[in-house]
C-alpha cells in the first residue's frame, strides 16, 4: 500500500469497544452512528458506552495497575518499546489510517490534514518512549542527619476525554505521556469521531500492551464522559474541548480531589506588524485561523494588522480566501474540508450572521459552500471591533476577523482583552516588538514569525479559561506523576 495514496472507502474493522485488549459489544447493546461529515450520510453503528461500560474498563485499568501486576513490574525500558512499536505499527498503517480520520472527521487526507496528524502521531509515541526510563527524582541535601530522595511515581488510572477534531492525535497525547510514566489508561473517545481511535486500539493490542494498560470507549459526554468523570477508582482526568465542558468536569472531580488538566477552548491573537513582507505574512495569518476548517482550539482567529499595511493586507487576505480550495477531503487540491456536523456548521453561520448584523465587512465567504455535507466557504471579515460577538466568541470555523491597530501598547492591550489565553503570535522584524509581546501576551505559547508550530518536545496548553496543566514536551510528563518523599534517618556512631 502507498503510505501516501488514500484509500477512499476504508474497510471500517473496528466497531466494538477496547475493554481489557478484548472488543467487545457495550452492556446494554446500544449502539450510535458515526456520520462522514462530507456527505451527511452514515458510514457506520458503533457500540455506545455507558456507565456499565466504564466501570468495567476502569476494572480493566485498576487491575492493571496493582503492585505485582505483569505491568507494575515491567522494566521501564520495556514500557519504552511498547510505545515505539506502537509508533511502527502507525507508521506500517499509515495511509489506511489517515484514509479513516478523513472518512471520519472530513479533514483533507494531504499532509496539511490526515497525513500530517498520523506522521505526527508517530513523532509523539516516539518522543514519549525515549522518557520511560529517563523519568525519576532527586537526592536532595535537607538539614539534619538524615537521606532525602525524591520519586516520581505513576499517578494511577487516568480518565482521558478526547475531542472531534484532532481525534488521533489527541489520544496520543494522552496515551503516550501516561503510559510512560507507568499509568493505566481509559479514553473515552468524542461520538463523532470514534474509528480512528478504535483502530488504534488493535494496533495497541498488536504491539504487546499488557490487558488493560489502554481501554478506548465510544459514547457520549452525558453519560460515558460522566461516568469516567466521577469514578472514584480514576486518580485523574484529562478533557481537551469547551470550556463549558471543562468547568463540570474539573467540578465533577473536586468531590474527591482527583488530580485534573483542562485543555479548553481559545481565541487567539495574531499580531503584524508593518515592517513584514506582507505577501508572506498574509499566507501564515490565514492558515493559523482556517487550518483544519478553523477547528483548531488555538486558531489565531483575531488576526491584528498594523494601520500603515491594513488595506493592502485585507485585499491580499481576500484574494487568498477565495482561491482556497474547499470540497472532496480525499482530492488531493482541496485545502478545506467539511465541518465536523450539523451542529457546528450551524453555530459558524450564526456567528457569521451575527458579524454582517453588526457591521462588520465580509471581504470573502460568508456562505455555505455546496448543498450536501458541512461545507463554509472560507470567511475573511475586515473592519471588525472588539465588542462584536465574532470578536469574542470562539467560531471553530474558517473565519477570519482582521481588526486594526496603531502601537505595540495598545495592540498587547486588546490582545489580552479575553477570558481565554490558548495561544497567540506576532509577526515583526524588529526584536524588541518580538520580545516585548511575546512578555507580555497571557498566552500559554506564543509563537514569533510562524504560527502553529507544535512539536513533540514542546509544552502546549493555557492561560485563564483555555485550560490548565501542559500537554506535550517534558512538561507533559509532570501531570501524570506524583512526587514522593522520602526521608531516611541516617544512624549516628556512638562517640
Amino acid at each position: 500500500m502507498d503510505m501516501f495514496k488514500p484509500v477512499r472507502d476504508p474497510e471500517i474493522k473496528y466497531t466494538q469497544l477496547f475493554i481489557n485488549n478484548e472488543f467487545v459489544n457495550s452492556v446494554s447493546g446500544k449502539t450510535f452512528p458515526t456520520i462522514n461529515p462530507a456527505t451527511g450520510q452514515k458510514i457506520c453503528d458503533v457500540q455506545e458506552a455507558d456507565k456499565a461500560d466504564v466501570d468495567k474498563a476502569v476494572a480493566a485499568a485498576k487491575a492493571a495497575f496493582e503492585l505485582g501486576s505483569p505491568y507494575r513490574t515491567m522494566d521501564a525500558s520495556d514500557r519504552g518499546r511498547l510505545l515505539e512499536k506502537l509508533a511502527s505499527l502507525i507508521e506500517r498503517d499509515w495511509s489506511f489510517i489517515a484514509s479513516l480520520e478523513t472518512l471520519d472527521n472530513g479533514k483533507a487526507f494531504a499532509f496539511h490534514g490526515s497525513l500530517g496528524d498520523v506522521f505526527f502521531c508517530c513523532k509523539v509515541f516516539r518522543y514519549y518512549a525515549g522518557w520511560a526510563d529517563k523519568i525519576h527524582g532527586k537526592v536532595i541535601p535537607i538539614d539534619g542527619s538524615y537521606f532525602a530522595f525524591t520519586r516520581h511515581e505513576p499517578v494511577g488510572v487516568c480518565g482521558q476525554v478526547i475531542p472531534w477534531n484532532y481525534p488521533l492525535a489527541m489520544a496520543t497525547w494522552k496515551i503516550a505521556p501516561a503510559v510512560a510514566a507507568g499509568n493505566t489508561v481509559v479514553i473515552k473517545t468524542a461520538e463523532q469521531t470514534p474509528l480512528s481511535a478504535l483502530y488504534l486500539a488493535s494496533l495497541i493490542k498488536e504491539a504487546g500492551f499488557p490487558p488493560g494498560v489502554v481501554n478506548i470507549l465510544s459514547g457520549y459526554g452525558p453519560t460515558a464522559g460522566a461516568a469516567l468523570s466521577n469514578h472514584p477508582d480514576v486518580n485523574k482526568v484529562a478533557f481537551t474541548g469547551s470550556t463549558e465542558v471543562g468547568k463540570i468536569i474539573m467540578a465533577a472531580a473536586s468531590n474527591d480531589i482527583k488530580r485534573v488538566t483542562l485543555e479548553l477552548g481559545g481565541k487567539s491573537a495574531c499580531v503584524v506588524f508593518d515592517d513584514v513582507d506582507v505577501d508572506k505574512v498574509v499566507v501564515e495569518a490565514q492558515e493559523a485561523c482556517m487550518t483544519n476548517m478553523g477547528q483548531c482550539c488555538v486558531a489565531g482567529t483575531r488576526t491584528f494588522v498594523h494601520e500603515n499595511i491594513y488595506d493592502e493586507f485585507v485585499a491580499k487576505s481576500r484574494e487568498l480566501a477565495m482561491k482556497r480550495k474547499t470540497g472532496d477531503p480525499f482530492d488531493s487540491t482541496t485545502i478545506n474540508g467539511p465541518q465536523i456536523d450539523e451542529e457546528q456548521l450551524n453555530k459558524i453561520m450564526e456567528l457569521i450572521e451575527s458579524g454582517k448584523k453588526e457591521g462588520a465587512k465580509v471581504e470573502a465567504g460568508g456562505e455555505r459552500h455546496g448543498d450536501k455535507g458541512y461545507f463554509v466557504k472560507p470567511t475573511v471579515f475586515s473592519d471588525v471591533k472588539d465588542n462584536m460577538r465574532i470578536a469574542k466568541e470562539e467560531i471553530f470555523g474558517p473565519v477570519q476577523q482582521i481588526f486594526k491597530f496603531k502601537t505595540l501598547d495598545e495592540v498587547l492591550k486588546r490582545a489580552n482583552d479575553s477570558t481565554y489565553g490558548l495561544g497567540a503570535a506576532v509577526f515583526t522584524n524588529d526584536i524588541n516588538k518580538a520580545l516585548m509581546f511575546s512578555q507580555g501576551v497571557k498566552a500559554g505559547t506564543c509563537w514569533v514569525n510562524c504560527y502553529n508550530a507544535v512539536t513533540a518536545q514542546g509544552p502546549f496548553g493555557g492561560f485563564k479559561q483555555s485550560g490548565l496543566g501542559r500537554e506535550l514536551g517534558e512538561y507533559g510528563l509532570q501531570n501524570y506523576v506524583e512526587v514522593k518523599n522520602v526521608v531516611m534517618k541516617i544512624p549516628q556512631k556512638n562517640s
